[in-house]
């Protein structure tokens, strides 16, 4: 089993113009790559590999134009090129969005799969071109180290992501019982709501921050196009987004684990829901992005195979929240009705208890 650490180190000078010249040349050859692709299959539909291109690169260095790319390590070269085929081939396996060209202003990471060590006693990495950088040690690791990736955000803050071959083992999970099993809607007012009765508050980490982010992408708006004033302007906007999302990491890292760690019941029902199509609507899409479903459920996806618990994921189109208890179907129910009488039963319901207890049950019945 493969897991990810992350670890921030910090470069000094030298090393730092290195790693830019990594990030430029990994992009650049990720650029020529796809342009490759693109004018094979034009001229007669040949989907070109990875493997082709990969050759040509001793051609490039021998080039005069393109021989700055002998200073770069070859292998993160090729990994930049493998990272391109499997977009490709994606995108003609799934029909997923067709690899763009990278630009400058592009997330700047790239890979080195072999050659990497790391000093835990010491607070020492050491990467291949790269010699020994100084790293931030809060959590060790064993295993061999498959590759590391090294990236670099908004506001020029360094870290390296180590994928490992893990030796801890995934724990069998128990049966699915009906006593053991908690069903989950998420929503935006309450972040979620279980089928035991528990309420979690969404806490809306970016409409605390609008209106700062209002005054300074303002005064960003202000500054002279290409001016140093510019540049720190749009670093200040970056740094608010980036505690933004540091703060939404942290809380849904927190309720995951108290969901899959803490939490008495064994299996965990929940809707498949489809984001990207809920995001088309404008006026709710800003506080579905917010909220982060898809980065919850994708942390209780792999949580819950590493702890040993059940993830039961039921249909987009199951009725959970227009079902009442007894079996009855409000159709004409709207999204701002958040408490609806059931014309069978008379029961009054709460939409979202409803919501969680149906998907529990429907979960169930699933299950067998």
């Amino acid at each position: 089993m493969e897991r990810a650490y992350q670890y921030r180190f910090y470069p000094n000078e030298a090393q730092k113009q290195t790693l830019e010249q990594h990030f430029g040349a990994t992009r650049w050859i990720y650029n020529y790559g796809l342009e490759q692709k693109i004018k094979a299959y034009q001229k007669d539909k040949t989907k070109l590999s990875c493997f082709e291109v990969i050759k040509q690169i001793p051609k490039l260095k021998a080039q005069e134009e393109t021989k700055w790319l002998k200073e770069i390590n070859a292998q993160s070269l090729q990994m930049s090129l493998r990272q391109l085929d499997n977009a490709y081939t994606k995108f003609f396996r799934e029909k997923t969005g067709f690899p763009t060209f990278k630009n400058r202003y592009s997330r700047r990471s790239f890979s080195i799969p072999q050659g990497n060590k790391i000093d835990f006693e010491k607070g020492i990495a050491s990467f291949i071109k790269l010699g020994e950088i100084r790293i931030r040690i809060d959590r060790s690791f064993k295993g061999r180290i498959v590759r590391a990736t090294i990236s670099k955000n908004s506001v020029d803050q360094y870290f390296v992501s180590y994928t490992v071959t893990d030796t801890i083992e995934e724990k069998i999970p128990k049966k699915i019982q009906e006593k053991t099993t908690v069903g989950i809607d998420l929503g935006l007012k309450h972040f979620l709501v279980m089928s035991d009765g528990v309420r979690i508050e969404n806490p809306k980490f970016l409409k605390q921050s609008e209106q700062r982010l209002a005054v300074l992408q303002r005064r960003l708006s202000r500054k002279v196009k290409g001016s140093q004033n510019k540049k720190k302007a749009r670093k200040q906007v970056a740094k608010v987004y980036l505690k933004i999302k540091n703060q939404r990491s942290d809380w849904l890292h927190k309720l995951t684990h108290q969901l899959t760690r803490e939490n008495q019941a064994e299996s965990y029902a929940m809707e498949t829901l489809r984001v990207q199509n809920m995001m088309k609507n404008h006026c709710l899409a800003k506080a579905i992005a917010d909220a982060s479903w898809g980065e919850f459920v994708r942390q209780m996806e792999y949580k819950c195979r590493w702890y040993g618990k059940n993830l039961i994921r039921i249909g987009t189109f199951e009725p959970s929240s227009k079902m009442c208890l007894c079996g009855a179907v409000n159709q004409s129910l709207t999204l701002a009705v958040r408490e609806w009488t059931c014309q069978s039963c008379q029961r009054v319901n709460d939409r979202d208890l409803t919501a969680a207890i149906n998907i529990k049950n429907f979960a169930l019945n699933k299950a067998g």
